[in-house]
Formats: C-alpha cells, structure tokens, sequence
C-alpha cells in the first residue's frame, strides 16, 4: 500500500517537473517567434508517459501560460485553441501514429504538427480579430514554417537523447524507496 502511494507520489512529482520544464523553456525561448523546444517536449511525454499522463501536463502548462505568464494572459478566445492545438499531439500519437517511434518518423510528425498548429488558431483568430481569412493565413504561414523546421530539426536531433535520459531517471526514481520515509524505518 505505501509503496503504490510513493509511486503515485513520485509519479505526480515526476509529471510536475515536466510541465514546468515545458512552461520555462518555452517562456525562455518567446523572444524569438515559434522556435521552442514544446513539440519535441510533448512528442518525447507522450511517448514516455501515454496519453493519459501528457495530457495533464498539457493541462497544466496551458493553466499555467494563461496565469503566470510575465507576458499576461492569453486572449481567453484563444484558450480552447490552445488546448485543441496541444491536445492534437497525443490523440494523434496514441492513435493514427501510435506505431511511429522513430526519430526520423517524429521529426516528420513534428514538421506537419508545425502547420496544423498554425491552422488551429485560424478560426479563432478569424472570428475574434475580424482578419480576412486569406490575409491571415497568409501573414501566418512564415511563422508556421519556422515552426515546422524548428519541429522538426529538435525532434530529430534531441528526441532519442532525452528519450534515454528520461527513461533512464523515472526508472532509477520511481524504483528507488524514498530515503528518510517513516515507514521505511
């Protein structure tokens, strides 16, 4: 019993950490538009934890942008976008690609993920900012192909490393007792 609570504990630990890993770099990394490292983050989660798991760091992480962002809050409009956008890479991953574990095979995930990011915004900021349609799409398809190569450039060289390295410590923490714990004594 107290073993299956230090695991979930753990567990939840384990998960936290991650969302914040995926809120401080991307925060680090808004200077410059739509080069970040969160779809390799969100590629590498879901293939380590499951659907079930990513999503609550993406959960987290979309609270957590719209709350402590220095940079203020998302416009509310674009929230469910934000959560439809983020959501998009597990359910794609745990289904239609699910058999897609390779670098090289992510990396092109991550290529298209790069515009289909993009066109899940498209009606949101349509019908909020009143834009023509044509016209932002079309302002809008520089900032999806850097988006796309950043994708797919940091998935491709990043992926199997932190792929390993992440594997390798929620092995070594969730299988190691917690040291001090009363009821190890």
């Amino acid at each position: 019993m107290m073993g299956s609570m230090n695991r979930t504990l753990k567990e939840m630990i384990i998960l936290s950490m991650c969302a914040a890993v995926l809120f401080v770099q991307q925060l680090a990394l808004s200077f410059i538009p739509n080069i970040q490292l969160s779809v390799l983050l969100v590629v590498l989660y879901t293939r380590v934890f499951g659907f079930r798991k990513t999503s609550a760091i993406i959960i987290i992480h979309v609270l957590v942008t719209n709350i402590l962002s220095p940079f203020g809050p998302v416009i509310p409009v674009y929230i469910p976008a934000m959560v439809i956008a983020w959501m998009l890479v597990p359910v794609l991953l745990s289904t239609v690609f699910r058999h897609v574990r390779s670098a090289l095979g992510l990396a092109v995930f991550g290529l298209f993920y790069g515009f289909v990011y993009g066109w899940v915004y498209i009606p949101f900021a349509v019908f909020f900012t009143g834009a023509p349609f044509e016209a932002y799409v079309l302002m809008d398809i520089p900032f999806e192909i850097l988006m796309a190569i950043s994708n797919f450039t940091t998935i491709l060289w990043l992926y199997d490393p932190l792929h390993r390295m992440l594997n390798r410590q929620i092995h070594l923490h969730l299988h190691t007792p917690i040291i001090g714990s009363v009821m190890d004594r």
